[in-house]
């Protein structure tokens, strides 16, 4: 009697695999021998081995499970910009879309390898010291109370399909919304303005590189790990005074800050600081991308632009 052998292809599917993560995901899973197809949103014009997806609707869900049958999924599609105004939106994407994609996983016969969901680490809201995974999470805000939502409800799944969520705390890296912190603060100093407008400058977020990012979520695919929920950061706080301090060193120009009170949130978080002990045991195969070296490679992307 002869069996056929276990095929050899690791298809992954990238739910948001044209966003800013998505893209640096794709590339890391393709450099790893992946063969990867990847998920737009409606807005967008599908390309080769991508699909668009409304993910708030779960026949669309079905379709493209059962046409990818993918052996690892990757969940970035999401709501992310903590400031959106259409909250409904938010839950119909962030809560609604996950649930979604994993009951198309069980109503199509598809039981991945691994299926990775991108959680926050704004779900601790205003949490201080360095937050473990034991933290209990109190979010601030629709953003963080979204994924918390959606986070319960995937714990549900746990002993159908193996899922592991992350909760990745800030990162930033080359083609990051100019909306988004870091990407503002790096964009001013290069264009040689004379002035930024930030809010808060005492606040302290735990940044991380998007490449270290990617890798790690790599490297979670690839490990035994699942029904957990890991953070994914750096264990380093840094205010917004820090940042702009390396920015102005990595390219040379120095300008004006002023606070605008627009900008500073009633219910923002002092300091968010991730520990990183249960990712260190879980992949400790991943080295981190110096912050410092970051910047600088962020800086020269926009010199170079």
């Amino acid at each position: 009697m002869s069996f056929s052998s276990e095929p050899t292809t690791r298809r992954a599917l990238i739910t948001g695999a044209r966003g800013f993560t998505g893209a640096y995901v794709r590339d890391e899973l393709q450099r790893a021998g992946y063969e990867v197809t990847g998920t737009l949103a409606g807005s967008e014009t599908a390309g080769p081995n991508e699909y668009v997806l409304d993910i708030t609707s779960l026949e669309a869900c079905r379709r493209v499970i059962g046409e990818v049958r993918p052996t690892h999924i990757v969940h970035l599609a999401a709501i992310s910009f903590v400031a959106h105004d259409d909250a409904l939106a938010m839950y119909g994407v962030n809560v609604l879309g996950t649930l979604n994609l994993l009951q198309a996983c069980i109503d199509v016969g598809i039981r991945p390898d691994k299926i990775l969901i991108a959680s926050s680490a704004n779900v601790y809201g205003n949490a201080g010291g360095v937050i473990d995974e034991s933290v209990a999470p109190a979010p601030v805000n629709h953003y963080a109370a979204s994924k918390l939502a959606m986070e319960h409800l995937v714990r549900t799944w746990f002993d159908r399909l193996p899922v592991v969520v992350t909760r990745p705390f800030n990162y930033t890296g080359r083609g990051q919304d100019a909306r988004f912190l870091v990407p503002k603060i790096v964009t001013h100093f290069v264009e040689r303005r004379p002035y930024i407008e930030l809010g808060n400058l005492d606040v302290a977020r735990d940044f991380s590189d998007v490449r270290t990012v990617a890798a790690t979520y790599r490297a979670l695919l690839e490990s035994a790990v699942a029904g957990e929920v890991v953070n994914v950061c750096s264990e380093h706080a840094r205010t917004l005074h820090e940042v702009v301090d390396m920015v102005s060193a990595a390219s040379g120009h120095d300008l004006e800050i002023r606070v605008n009170p627009a900008f500073v949130r009633d219910n923002e978080m002092k300091m968010l600081v991730g520990s990183a002990a249960r990712l260190h045991r879980l992949v400790p195969e991943v080295q981190p991308i110096d912050f410092a070296d970051t910047i600088r490679w962020m800086v020269g992307s926009v010199d170079q632009g």
